[in-house]
């Protein structure tokens, strides 16, 4: 049977009943391709593509036209999950009126079916703007990456009592905004308990304990793809990296031995064909 692709409504019932939802980044037409045929319910056009995918130390230096480029790859190729993008920072901060134009090229034009915003009460009266205007929008709590500079640096969120009440209050406001989801990074699971037994939305955890209605991991990282730092909540499930070096050495070995390509790699012509050219070219004096 084939993939069905859910909507919002379908993860509120998901929650309901106890099942959890899944979801993994994508940022380009391959992986995409792949994700689209297994049984992940969602993904997400991270803003972490300026890292795992340009290189950047930081999720800030990627821009709207950049991240409109992933989009556009991403849904080219996902015709059965669920697909929602961040929107980069500086796109949405400033008020719901640059958020509308910049949300709006988004969908339109990255054919996204939801964003995602990173904050809590600040970007309240953004998130309703947008959910008035018809776009769902997923939030974002706890570690904030686009803001992590205010927060001392990718750390823990909520482990005081003053920082933990807090990130309960933006989950209350987010949820009273319309939000349809609530991302929550980086903060104690018995917190993320607190947050997703209070709000009837779905809860979707990346370093947040397994008490979320789902859960969310960079798709290189759980893949092996991208070694440069990796979170204590990152559980790897592959290793392709040391994968594809193993592959791309023996390529290297084969074109170097004259192994490869072989005759089973190659095309061929007739031997009547053969000497007929080798004749013409002998007689016009190319050979």
């Amino acid at each position: 049977m084939e993939k069905q692709k859910a909507d919002i409504l379908e993860f509120k019932e998901m929650k309901q009943q106890g099942k959890k939802i899944t979801m993994v980044t994508a940022y380009d037409y391959a992986m995409m391709s792949q994700v689209d045929q297994s049984d992940i319910d969602m993904i997400l056009v991270g803003d972490s593509g300026a890292m795992t995918m340009m290189g950047y130390e930081s999720t800030v230096h990627i821009d709207l036209d950049t991240m409109l480029v992933f989009c556009k790859a991403v849904a080219n190729a996902g015709k059965h999950t669920f697909m929602v993008a961040d929107m980069p920072f500086m796109t949405y901060e400033i008020g719901p009126e640059q958020a509308m134009i910049n949300a709006g090229r988004m969908i339109r034009e990255g054919r996204m079916d939801a964003l995602k915003l990173e904050g809590g009460e600040r970007i309240a009266d953004t998130v309703a703007a947008l959910v008035r205007s018809g776009i769902p929008v997923m939030g974002h709590i706890g570690l904030t990456p686009q803001s992590s500079a205010q927060l001392g640096g990718f750390k823990v969120q909520g482990k005081n009592l003053q920082s933990a009440k807090q990130i309960v209050k933006d989950a209350l406001a987010l949820e009273r905004a319309g939000a349809f989801a609530i991302t929550l990074e980086a903060i104690p699971s018995p917190l993320a308990k607190i947050i997703t037994e209070t709000v009837q939305v779905p809860t979707i955890g990346i370093g947040a304990g397994n008490n979320c209605d789902g859960q969310v991991l960079v798709i290189h990282d759980l893949l092996g793809l991208f070694d440069r730092f990796t979170p204590k909540f990152v559980k790897r499930y592959a290793n392709f990296g040391e994968d594809m070096r193993e592959a791309l050495n023996t390529y290297a070995r084969e074109v170097r031995d004259g192994v490869f390509p072989d005759k089973e790699h190659s095309f061929n012509m007739s031997q009547d064909l053969l000497e007929q050219l080798q004749n013409e070219l002998k007689n016009e004096g190319i050979l």
